[in-house]
């Protein structure tokens, strides 16, 4: 082959390994007719280097190859993507297309939305809107895509607002975009998308919220749209089902109705306030930590909220957070909330003469941070502005690290094992926003991969989702209705010793520096504690419950009794109902309230001493030893066990 011959062809790398050598202008979809025409004329879309791609897009040298088909994991989200479209071109249907502007609409991990403005829609006319979408799809137009020139974008987007102001980004780079057609309607967009409007599945229009454009409190409020898609009925409603199950155990609602916390205006966005019921649950679940912190060899230590930033800016943390931080001044002096803990720390590790021999250092702190999400991004404990860290940062040695890290873990599987989840280990690589050199993070990387292998542990590579400063081994979990959650974490750090010039003496006299250890066994207090009442429905186990038991005297004769009772378990949470109210209703009142056990007391358990038991799924147990009981409840406490047992057994 000639050396212009050579120049004219590139070579992508398939899933397989192998290469896959192509004309330099082929596309996604060329490449996938050489690899053969069944494949060809399947192909939806296309993944170079990761990115979902149109099938028109053409490949470069070197990258590496996906072809997407109606079979391919990715398929949902091209589908979903049209949907977006299909929804768009509805409303300028059903609405004045003159009036209405369209903004984005791309897929989610639950289906899509769209955002408009000038669009005044309610809920109740969602169900009208879904059935313009469903007509679209019954007439299956092609979905045809088309690459013009930005001067022609910009004369037919002349009035579309938002869609010049993106495109007059993508000017910057490009000298053409493309449009997508459907019918009568069409959108700049990048795609990709599937073939037609009949490819799109089962829909769903799910709800509407307000959304700021470009996510900037500064600019309009838009009105989004919210829908779903899948390929068949059957996964649609599989879907809907578990959406009508996390409604119904929406930790909002189960949080005001067992008091537990509360988002006030008067304390601001994102500031939970926490009532007596919800601090016990925190403070059993501080609890938990400490003791296990204790035992592995931390020492407590604390940081203020506030500090100068110019510890922000040796650690890092004011070039890559400054925009998520409360930053103000005070005199000449500029301050900010703290975004992390971890400086402190260091801080604190610097403050002192180390020797090898002191290795590792071990410190911990229930430590408040402060980050400023969007004001729309915002949802009860799950996204706030200020939040709790069950921090731990260790200062080690390098031949340290495996052991280190391998009992951060097993203590990281004794808390999800405690709460009985499943969950999946992940390693994160460095992000595209980091600080450190390539031999750092190749260093830290191979240590935290060398350990997952050593170990034997099953893990899935997540590639540049590692913190700024270094890699982590992430820690995911499902809660009792299959949904997923970011909790625990593991993070070796080689960066933040280097700016803050921590040193230990070695055995050879010299100085060395040693290697920071980020970690959190549940991540955030708010965010665990949403899960939980998730998880749980608000039915936490009998050593999380606020109230664990409730004494329940049938009359007003027995009152004297119930107190004596309740006296028996004074070092548990319980509460005598001496409401003027029959015994049903304070039966139907202990279990609204998701109290673990009951203990009913009449006539005839003061006459014999025992007590009746009821448990939180009614069964009920008559002539109860109380020294019995309490012993039970004693060894379900201290055991931890997630369900009461008594009348279990």
């Amino acid at each position: 082959m000639s050396e212009s011959d050579s120049q004219e062809q590139v070579a992508v790398v398939l899933p397989d390994g192998s290469e896959l050598t192509v004309d330099a202008d082929a596309t996604v979809e060329d490449c996938a007719y050489e690899i053969g025409p069944g494949l060809g004329s399947d192909t939806v879309a296309g993944k170079l280097d990761g990115d979902l791609v149109a099938k028109e897009q053409p490949v470069y040298d070197g990258a590496e190859l996906k072809i997407i088909t109606d079979g391919s994991e990715e398929y949902l989200e091209v589908m979903r993507h049209s949907a977006a479209h299909c929804l768009a071109q509805a409303v300028e249907r059903r609405y004045d297309e003159d009036e209405v502007k369209l903004a984005i609409g791309p897929p989610t991990d639950e289906g899509f939305y769209y955002d408009f403005d000038n669009l005044d829609i309610d809920e109740e006319d969602l169900a009208d809107l879904e059935a313009e979408m469903e007509s679209i799809i019954d007439e299956d137009y092609e979905i045809e895509r088309e690459e013009v020139s930005i001067e022609e974008a910009e004369e037919r987007l002349a009035d579309e607002p938002y869609k010049l102001e993106l495109l007059e980004e993508f000017a910057e780079e490009n000298d053409t975009v493309t449009f997508y057609s459907q019918g009568e309607w069409e959108d700049l967009c990048a795609g990709p998308h599937v073939d037609s409007t009949g490819e799109i599945g089962a829909i769903d229009l799910l709800e509407i919220a307000g959304a700021y454009w470009r996510g900037d409190e500064e600019n309009t409020m838009q009105t989004r749209i919210y829908g779903t898609a899948f390929e068949d009925e059957s996964d649609l409603e599989a879907f809907l089902e578990r959406k009508r199950e996390a409604e119904k155990r929406d930790h909002r609602r189960i949080g005001n109705e067992m008091d537990l916390f509360s988002i006030q205006d008067v304390t601001g966005p994102g500031l939970p306030l926490y009532h007596p019921a919800g601090k016990t649950v925190l403070s059993e679940l501080e609890a938990f930590v400490r003791e296990l912190n204790e035992e592995a060899g931390y020492d407590y230590v604390e940081t203020p909220h506030v500090f100068k930033t110019d510890l922000w800016h040796r650690s890092g943390h004011y070039e890559n957070y400054q925009d998520d931080m409360f930053i103000f001044d005070v005199g000449d002096d500029e301050f900010g909330l703290k975004p992390m803990n971890c400086p402190g720390h260091a801080a604190i590790f610097q403050d002192h003469s180390w020797s090898y021999r002191d290795l590792p250092i071990r410190y911990a702190e229930n430590g408040k941070v402060y980050r400023k999400e969007q004001r729309g991004e915002l949802s009860g404990l799950s996204r706030v502005w200020a939040f709790t860290i069950d921090d731990g940062h260790l200062f080690i040695r390098p031949d340290q690290i495996e052991r280190e890290v391998e009992e951060i873990m097993a203590m990281i599987t004794d808390v999800l094992e405690t709460f009985d989840l499943d969950y999946e280990m992940a390693l994160a690589t460095r992000p595209e926003k980091s600080v450190g050199s390539d031999e750092i993070w190749e260093r830290a990387e191979e240590q935290l991969e060398s350990v997952l292998e050593a170990h034997g542990h099953e893990y899935e590579i997540e590639e540049g989702d590692g913190a700024f400063y270094g890699p982590k081994i992430d820690f995911a979990f499902e809660d009792a209705i299959g949904r997923s959650w970011d909790g625990p974490t593991v993070q070796l750090d080689f960066n933040m010793p280097e700016r803050f010039d921590l040193n230990y003496v070695g055995e050879d006299n010299e100085e060395h520096r040693p290697v920071m250890i980020h970690r959190a066994l549940y991540g955030s207090y708010e965010r665990f504690f949403m899960m939980l009442i998730e998880h749980y429905e608000g039915r936490f186990p009998l050593w999380l419950a606020p109230e664990q038991v409730r004494v329940l005297p049938i009359s007003d004769d027995n009152l004297g009794y119930a107190h004596r009772v309740a006296n028996e378990f004074d070092d548990f949470r319980v509460e005598v109902d001496d409401r003027d109210s029959t015994l049903e209703r304070k039966i139907r009142a202990a279990h609204d309230d998701r109290v673990p056990y009951q203990i009913i007391v009449g006539d005839n358990e003061e006459e014999a001493g025992n007590i009746s038991v009821r448990d939180r799924f009614e069964d009920q147990e008559y002539d109860v030893e109380i020294d019995a009981f309490r012993a039970h409840l004693e060894a379900e406490r201290d055991e931890q066990r997630t369900e009461p047992d008594f009348l279990q057994e």
